[in-house]
């Protein structure tokens, strides 16, 4: 079995497989709606297809940075052979994707045991936004990030990176203003203040026109347990909701997080698997 290499052709076809997908599918969907096949942007998609009669039935994505996104439901010993084909001789930055497609994804390219900066398996939740919970806290505003002070914004994005990223010390303040830049460009992120005191950022990370994916939530360590996270999410999708979203997908990157989006009213519908190697891992050749 093998893999057909995606032309810039198929991009409504893959689009509508990933769409019915959506919940393990936001990173390649919106890469692919922002930056099209074999563009000349880091996060432009590559694809290669497993298809029948009605179209793709598995597809593996791949970043031009080299992000490798498996979307392969159903995949046998032979289709992941087939991705460890295509894959064959090149760099690869981590792979993300359902978690137990990664694993999968990490054993037949034998990048398994390849050092780390981070790899988990984390808890993964949906919510119909009808269904949202948002918390009475009359002295809450949410405002844009870019009404808050830099500094903070890049402090808390900084302890994020090397709390929940696992990226380096040396690393993380560069990151972090890059992070933050792209933030405030985009405007996708907000700050939740209790009266003028910020205590919160979220933000969406992929958005659809009916779909986005929460990421970048953070409470500084001296005001968590006090529901300000949830509170933050919750009232930025509220604002979601009234501009025409209909549902919310994120993961948990710990218990505490878990409990606090259950409590607003998400559900878990499987596990979803980051892996970023700590430096690009070449895809061995096939063999001859």
């Amino acid at each position: 079995m093998t893999l057909r290499r995606a032309t810039p052709g198929d991009a409504a076809a893959i689009d509508r497989f990933l769409l019915g997908r959506a919940e393990s599918s936001m990173f390649p969907l919106t890469n692919l709606r922002e930056h099209g096949i074999d563009g000349p942007a880091p996060r432009s998609m590559r694809f290669w297809l497993n298809e029948g009669p009605a179209g793709p039935r598995r597809v593996l994505g791949l970043t031009r940075e080299g992000m490798a996104m498996p979307q392969m439901p159903g995949a046998a010993v032979a289709d992941w052979r087939a991705v460890a084909a295509a894959l064959a001789g090149r760099r690869l930055i981590g792979v993300l994707g359902e978690a137990g497609q990664v694993r999968a994804c990490l054993a037949a390219t034998g990048l398994t045991g390849a050092p780390t900066l981070l790899d988990h398996d984390e808890p993964a939740f949906t919510l119909d936004l009808g269904d949202l919970h948002i918390p009475a806290r009359p002295d809450a505003r949410l405002d844009p990030a870019g009404q808050a002070d830099r500094a903070l914004l890049v402090g808390w994005r900084r302890a994020y990176h090397t709390e929940v990223l696992g990226t380096p010390a040396a690393d993380a303040e560069a990151r972090a203003e890059q992070d933050i830049a792209s933030f405030l460009g985009r405007g996708t992120h907000r700050i939740l203040r209790i009266g003028a005191q910020p205590v919160a950022m979220t933000g969406f990370n992929a958005t659809l026109p009916d779909t986005v994916q929460i990421g970048a939530v953070f409470t500084p360590p001296e005001l968590r347990g006090r529901g300000y996270a949830r509170l933050a999410v919750a009232l930025h999708l509220q604002e979601a909701r009234r501009a025409g979203v209909t549902r919310a997908v994120l993961f948990a990157a710990s218990d505490a997080a878990a409990k606090a989006y259950r409590a607003i009213g998400f559900a878990r519908w499987g596990s979803f698997a980051l892996v970023l190697f700590d430096g690009a891992q070449q895809v061995a050749p096939c063999p001859a």
